[in-house]
């Protein structure tokens, strides 16, 4: 059997991974512990996140020709690949919050929603809060002001009650 043919599955698998991705971001995973790397994993599941080493000859024939091609120039040395089909924001944003306790995980680049960010971009890609943060907050900001209208409007009308 040719090494072509033993190499098409991965390839494919790859193009299924990315395939209707909201983000790929691509990590620099050499130094972690194993314990580290399990406790990583979990991590990624949790938020239905996939996280994968493959070869980065394989993953530059899956992306080639689609919105993830960007990712290539930065396929060099040991690389993993996260990918999110749900929340664009939540790989990068998982990934530094996980760097935080294990120093040798770092970014390296990433696309979401088809537009390629470098090192620093997708850094500040993941200071970005979840969806679900941002609607609560959102929600309180609305909420806020009518709830002190509402005070207001009650004091008042307590105010000419006593008079």
């Amino acid at each position: 059997m040719a090494k072509v043919e033993l190499k098409q599955p991965i390839v494919e698998e790859i193009k299924a991974a990315i395939d209707g991705a909201a983000s790929v971001v691509l990590v620099d995973y050499l130094g972690l512990t194993v314990e580290q790397d399990t406790k990583l994993r979990r991590t990624l599941r949790a938020e239905d996140i996939t996280y994968k080493v493959y070869k980065n000859t394989l993953i530059k024939r899956a992306i080639e020709g689609t919105e993830f091609e960007g990712l290539s120039k930065d396929l060099e040395g040991p690389t993993a690949i996260v990918v999110s089909k749900n929340d664009a924001t939540a790989p990068a944003r998982v990934i530094a919050e996980f760097a935080k306790t294990a120093d040798k995980l770092n970014l390296k680049s990433g696309v979401v929603e088809g537009t390629y960010y470098d090192t620093k971009g997708i850094e500040a890609i993941s200071q970005i809060p979840s969806r679900e943060v941002l609607l609560s907050r959102l929600l309180g900001s609305l909420q806020s002001p009518i709830t002190n209208l509402a005070r207001v409007i009650n004091q008042v009308a307590e105010q000419k009650a006593e008079a």
